[in-house]
Order: C-alpha cells, then structure tokens, then sequence
C-alpha cells in the first residue's frame, strides 16, 4: 500500500525532511497589502521576508488558507492517483479552519475517487484520514515525523491513526516571543483578543522586557511562564526541554524552529547543552526557519519548541 502525508504549510520541519519523505504541503495564501504571497515553505519565500523586512507589515496582513474545494481539488486531481491512504495533519483546530476544511473535503473526495481512480487505471480502494495535531509549529512536526516512522515501519492504517492520536494528545508545542506589541497587534486583527496578550501586559511586558513562555497542547493555548528578556527565556526553554529529553520522550524528536537566521538560534545560551543532551539520548534535533505564515501570526524573531511526552506540569 502506498502511503503519503499531507500538511498545511505552517509546520516547521527542514526543507530536507520534507523532500526526503515526500511530504505535500496545502498552501497558505498571506495578503499583505497589494500583494499576496503564497506559503508553500519555500526557502526562497521565507529568505525573502526576512531580507526584505515584510514582517514589517506582518501585523496586519490577512491569511487564507485553502478551501473546502481546493483540498478536494488537490486530492482528485493528483493525491488519490499517487497513494493508496493518505494521512493529513493539520495544526490545532482551535488556531485555523484548515482542519475542518480538510475533514469537510474528505467526504466529497471518498465519494469521488472510485471513478478518478479507474480511468486512471488504478485498482483498489482509496483511503484518508485526518488528525488534528492539536498544537502548532514545531509542536506539529513532531506528530508528522512519528507518522513518517509509522510508515517505515509499515504499520497498519488503524494502528497508524491509534498512534497519531495519542502522540497528538501527548504533544507539546512551546514558543517565546520577541515582540508582544506584534503579538497583541496580530490578535486585534484576528479578533482573538481574549486569548493572547492584551494592551497593558504588553506595555508592561515591553517596558519591563518580559517574555510570556506560551504553550499549545491538546488545542489549548496560552502562556505557562515568562522570563526577564528574550535570551532568558530561551536558555529557560532549552533548560525545560533537556530536562523532558532526559526524562524519555515518547517520540524521538525534538523539533525547532525560529524566525530568523537559524545561526541566531544556535547561539542562543542553552542550545549547545541541549543539542548535546539529544545526541547522548538518542533524540533527533530538527531545526527549520518558521513558516511566513508562523512569522506573520507571532512575529520575526520567535522561538518555537517541539516534543511529545508523557503529561506533566511546565515548570518555568
């Protein structure tokens, strides 16, 4: 059986991983002013807004991703003629519509490729299954890498989707902002001013060069710490997660993602240690610039963090 992934362009893996497993990605269109730049994660895109600055206008740029109708147009026009099952896994449901987009589409495309598929001359039955990851960035690599493994290991289809679902349960995604009056800027322009920061915690946040330390799992989001200046908060994390590599993680991967020059990330005080804690316990580190989409939702220069481990208490 011929198994393939498929995600929205907002989960943060390496360029490489995705070429290297064949991963598809769902676009995600970002209207900034006059223009409209299309988040496929290509690296080109991502240079781009940085060297350019576009993170400038970030704030108040509108995101879309694809409809009902597209996802259905990409899975009959190609997907359903390429595998045999296709798992898709999308960020939390309760961040984006793409989820549900994806779940809508997936009854029209099961009614659908019987006929597709046989003047393709393609036998058997088609198969898919959609997984809310339940987080977001990094947090969201690490539930589309087990799926990768599960494939390699040829798994079973339900076996597969017992296992996506208890790792997206059990998945962790952190991320530490560098700018709060971005953050409280993009909310206002999404309407999500009731979960994120709001104008006095980012003055005082500013003033005082606070950091909130915010977590996504199991849909939730908000913060779960905070730390005095940018670089405090990332030695924090870093500390947290060699602490939760230490520990045993459920799936061997940790995943990072920053929204800049990767360099910057890697120079940052608690990295070394806990890249070194990875090697000495047998965890991949993977690391990938945040998507444009990432970028215009919590700004240039964020931090994210992911891993899947047993339910515990943060303690920052």
């Amino acid at each position: 059986m011929r198994f393939g992934i498929v995600v929205d362009s907002a989960c943060d893996l390496p360029a490489e991983f995705y070429v290297g497993h064949g991963i598809n990605i769902l676009p995600i269109s970002i209207h900034l002013g006059e223009e409209t730049l299309v988040d496929d994660r290509d690296p080109a895109l991502i240079a781009r807004y940085l060297a350019e600055d576009l993170g400038a206008r970030g704030a108040a740029a509108r995101t879309e991703p694809y409809t009902v109708e597209q996802i259905r147009d990409v899975f009959l026009g190609r997907l359903v003629l390429d595998y045999d099952c296709v798992f898709c896994l999308t960020i939390t449901s309760t961040r984006s519509p793409i989820f549900e987009h994806a779940r809508k589409a997936s009854f029209a495309i099961l009614n659908s490729y019987q006929a597709v598929r046989k003047a393709a001359g393609v036998d058997g039955p088609f198969l898919m299954r959609v997984i809310d990851s339940q987080t977001l960035f990094s947090g969201q690599g690490v539930v589309v890498y087990e799926a990768t493994r599960l494939i390699d290991a040829h798994s079973t289809i339900g076996a597969a989707r017992e296992r996506l679902e208890f790792i997206a349960q059990n998945t962790y995604g952190y991320m530490l902002p560098r700018d709060l009056y971005y953050l409280r800027a993009r909310a206002q322009k999404k309407g999500d001013g009731s979960r994120t920061v709001g104008w006095f915690t980012a003055t005082l946040g500013s003033a005082l060069d606070i950091k909130p330390i915010l977590r996504g799992w199991r849909g939730a989001t908000g913060p779960v710490g905070k730390a005095r200046g940018f670089d405090a908060g990332a030695k924090a994390l870093f500390a947290y997660a060699q602490e939760r590599v230490s520990a045993g993680l459920l799936v061997p991967v940790l995943c990072l993602s920053y929204g800049g020059d990767l360099a910057e990330m890697r120079a940052l005080q608690g990295y070394d240690s806990l890249r070194m804690t990875c090697e000495e316990h047998g965890v991949e580190l993977l690391e990938s610039p945040m998507s444009v989409t990432g970028m215009v939702n919590v700004g240039v220069g964020a931090l994210t963090l992911g891993f899947a481990s047993p339910e515990h208490d943060a303690q920052f």
